[in-house]
């Protein structure tokens, strides 16, 4: 949006200072200067104004095919606001980052092989693949053995009982 001309430009601008304190904010409390409860109570003001942001591009007037900048600006605007809670989940859940620098991590490999073995040349091997790479990338973030766990997964396939499950294991 930033890198749009007009009233996108400045939608963009206004969204990426926000951007750029918000980071500030987090980089602090991951080395410590910063407080969660004081983080929660800063982020609160800068979430309003994120959001009024979004609510005033929302609003502006476009025609329903219009391909202009401004309107994929305020279609981005509208689809951000649908999921808009969600951005902020980083805020209050420990764990859980701003950025989705685990996730590109974690789909390097599929990546690689994809590229290495020129993919799979059928839907139902692409499927497949997906759901393997799924399935280990999920077990190896936490710690689980990936062969005891197909082998679980196979034997209840063959016997018709429930399989196993890839969400993480409580410990009590």
């Amino acid at each position: 949006m930033a890198e749009r001309m007009g009233a996108s430009h400045e939608i963009g601008e206004a969204l990426l200072r926000r951007q750029r304190w918000l980071f500030r904010w987090w980089h602090r409390v991951r080395d410590g200067t910063l407080s969660r409860e004081q983080f929660i109570c800063q982020v609160a003001h800068l979430r309003h104004g994120f959001k009024t942001t979004l609510d005033e591009a929302a609003a502006l007037p476009i025609a329903s095919d219009e391909q202009s900048p401004l309107a994929k600006t305020v279609r981005t605007c509208r689809r951000l606001l649908t999921v808009e809670p969600a951005l902020w989940t980083f805020v209050s859940t420990i764990g859980v980052e701003p950025a989705n620098n685990s996730a590109e991590r974690a789909l390097r490999a599929a990546v690689i092989w994809r590229k290495a073995s020129f993919g799979a040349q059928s839907q139902r091997g692409s499927q497949f693949v997906v759901r393997v790479m799924t399935v280990t990338t999920s077990l190896k973030a936490q710690g689980r053995n990936i062969l005891d766990f197909l082998a679980l997964a196979c034997l209840a396939a063959r016997t018709g009982k429930e399989p196993p499950s890839l969400l993480p294991q409580q410990q009590y």
